[in-house]
């Protein structure tokens, strides 16, 4: 059992979800590895990684406009200001779903389902570069 690390970086463009599938797809392939675990850790509070459907666009954009509703940036009893209004709300949402993802892979691919796609979630409205971890155990 090998292991092998690659740090990426992924510029946003503000909130939205941006496909990173294909990036941990290159790093397998970089890897070596044919048979294996990746780990996906995004070393930030304020965006989030989520496996989600990535055919249809618009499963994202309901994704999307839920979270907004739940977690809305003019939330009174907010403390945490001092970055903007979309700055503790992103915390929130990041704590409501993950910063790292474990995808296990077989003969050189990752064993997603047929519609499933890994995305870094940005929860901030300005652009940002943010920094993942890939972690291949495998052989």
């Amino acid at each position: 059992m090998g292991v092998s690390t690659k740090i990426s970086e992924v510029k946003t463009m503000g909130k939205g979800t941006y496909e990173i599938t294909e990036l941990v797809n290159d790093g397998l392939r970089e890897s070596g590895f044919s048979h294996g675990l990746v780990s996906v850790f995004l070393q930030h509070t304020s965006c989030s990684l989520v496996m989600m459907e990535n055919a249809d666009p618009t499963a994202r954009v309901d994704l999307e406009r839920f979270m907004e509703e739940l977690v809305p940036e003019d939330y009174p009893d907010f403390v945490h200001t001092h970055e903007g209004p979309d700055d503790m709300p992103s915390h929130v949402k990041m704590a409501l779903t993950r910063t790292s993802e474990q995808i296990p892979f077989t003969q050189g691919r990752l064993q997603l389902g047929t519609w499933q796609g890994l995305f870094l979630w940005e929860h901030r409205a300005v652009p940002h570069t943010r920094r993942l971890i890939l972690t291949y155990l495998g052989q």
